[in-house]
């Protein structure tokens, strides 16, 4: 069935599902700026303090704890992974540029 061969049920039931992921997209985006927030202080006092940017075994307690947690919640626990490994890259690209 094309687009335009929906039946506006099925175009109303569409709309309201894909207005649900927009919201849950946009709590995800204010919830990331959020986590930044505190990152950015942790790099900051690590700096302040001459901390290597990265921390490898909280990492991995990190990437054990949020698996764990994908499973409960029927998520791949490899995307939960390799999302965590994506957030931490940025956030240490971000503080090794701040160092300057």
């Amino acid at each position: 069935m094309a687009q335009n061969d929906m039946t506006p049920e099925v175009a109303a039931e569409l709309a309201g599902i894909r207005e649900s992921i927009d919201n849950i997209d946009a709590a995800l985006i204010h919830m990331l700026a959020e986590r930044f927030k505190f990152t950015q202080k942790v790099g900051t006092l690590k700096a302040a303090n001459n901390l290597p940017p990265s921390d490898p075994e909280r990492e991995a307690r990190q990437v054990a704890r949020l698996r764990a947690l994908a499973e409960e919640a029927n998520l791949d626990p490899t995307f939960a992974e390799k999302w965590f490994h994506f957030v931490v890259e940025e956030v240490i690209h971000h503080h090794v540029q701040a160092r300057g």
